[in-house]
């Protein structure tokens, strides 16, 4: 595993980590850390009870995995969200 990252770019692995829509593919386009090697940093840097819910939280998930995704292109909308038009509140 690369260990010269310095604490910046350790935060953004881990903020990469946590979010629900960002792959392992793109942790390791960005940084060159495989899955193994962004659960080793995971649990080196956290705290154990934030690693665990970490864990639980993406083991399984499909949209941390390009080859899992239902969409392979930009990102997923559901079909619920409603298209949003002329609405002045985002325009603040």
């Amino acid at each position: 595993m690369k260990s010269d990252f310095n604490d910046r770019e350790i935060d953004r692995i881990i903020e990469m980590a946590w979010e629900d829509r960002t792959t392992f593919e793109a942790i390791e386009l960005q940084f060159g850390l495989k899955e193994q090697e962004v659960i080793s940093l995971m649990r080196k840097e956290m705290k154990p009870s934030s690693f665990k819910m970490w864990r639980a939280r993406v083991q399984g998930r499909a949209t941390k995995h390009e080859h899992l995704r239902d969409f392979k292109k930009g990102t997923f909308k559901s079909s619920r969200q409603r298209q949003i038009t002329h609405n002045k509140i985002s325009k603040r």
